[in-house]
């Protein structure tokens, strides 16, 4: 497995501790403005790392559907829904290494998950377990396995009173459909879920709301959904009651795309995030970006891209989703 730079974690506890929700709300006043504001957020996206990218990349193409919307040959940034991204790293230019315990699920909300079912079904993607409708559920959904074994929950989250927040803001999108491939015209997605996998929930939600600025939309208890972007969700799950467990080391980066790398940069310092490096840089005149740590090690990202061919179809979607 290959090595990282390791997190102290002595920060970040601290800070889940201040943010804990018995304390007393600081006076706005004395906090620091880069702490304040909160940037845009123009997608959400994933990168997840590959030993064959190449297999990988064919699979999201082919089977799902998603369109490529840049190619820099090691990474390939697919787009999901309207302002949710999944980009396919060579392990061997990434973060992390694809033998890494793959702690993230990708959700994709769709109305049509029957359809879906069916349709993976014919294509011989393996399965974890079936499809089981049961009347009057939160949600309801099936999980199926990528090429090198990622999780993808496609869900449907129905009228209930878990979801009376959730479902007028997801509806202000048009639902995505095929870019592509065999998916049938009709399977689309309208929203995306990353879940992520903790051992403290409370200190997780307390980190994710300061950064995010955003209360939770969604409360099944064991499970806490968070807004992101436009169509782009966070989701934090208890790692002993999850499709995951908990784990130390994770093969996924969580990014935020932005139009504001530099504020974000500041925001993070104001906020004591343990970054894991002391400044952003320009990767290969494309992409500006930093990386830091949440409280349980996942890996997060800010990228501003930068106005060059390669990123000429993203840019177009990502001023899309800010308009």
């Amino acid at each position: 497995m290959r090595a990282r730079i390791r997190r102290t974690g002595v920060g970040l506890a601290l800070y889940a501790l201040a943010c804990s929700p018995g304390d007393a709300a600081r006076d706005s006043e004395s906090v620091p403005q880069a702490e304040q504001m909160v940037p845009d957020i123009l997608a959400t996206n994933a990168f997840y790392y590959y030993e064959d990218v190449e297999s990988a990349w064919r699979f999201y193409t082919d089977v799902m559907g998603f369109e490529t919307a840049a190619d820099y040959g090691f990474a390939k940034i697919m787009r999901v829904a309207a302002a949710s991204y999944l980009t396919l790293v060579d392990e061997a230019r990434g973060m992390h290494s694809s033998d890494e315990p793959k702690s993230v699920t990708l959700a994709l909300v769709t109305e049509q998950v029957e359809g879906w079912y069916d349709y993976l079904q014919s294509k011989g993607v393996p399965m974890r377990g079936n499809f089981n409708y049961r009347e009057a559920q939160p949600h309801d959904g099936f999980v199926a396995i990528d090429p090198e074994g990622y999780l993808i929950e496609v869900e449907r989250f129905n009228v209930h009173a878990e979801n009376t927040q959730l479902l007028p803001r997801m509806a202000q999108f048009s639902a995505l459909g095929p870019a592509g491939g065999d998916r049938p015209s009709d399977l689309e997605v309208r929203a995306t879920v990353f879940w992520l996998y903790y051992a403290d929930i409370p200190g997780a939600s307390a980190f994710y709301e300061q950064l995010l600025g955003e209360e939770v939309i969604v409360n099944q208890g064991w499970a806490k959904v968070y807004p992101a972007s436009g169509t782009g969700y966070i989701g934090l799950v208890d790692g002993t009651r999850g499709l995951h467990q908990a784990t130390e080391e994770k093969g996924v980066t969580v990014s935020f795309f932005t139009s504001h790398v530099e504020t974000w940069f500041e925001r993070a310092k104001a906020q004591g995030i343990e970054l894991r490096t002391s400044e952003f840089t320009d990767e290969s005149g494309r992409v500006r970006v930093f990386v830091g740590y949440d409280p349980e090690g996942y890996f997060l990202e800010w990228d501003t891209f930068l106005d060059v061919e390669v990123n000429a179809r993203l840019m177009q979607q990502l001023r899309a989703s800010g308009s």
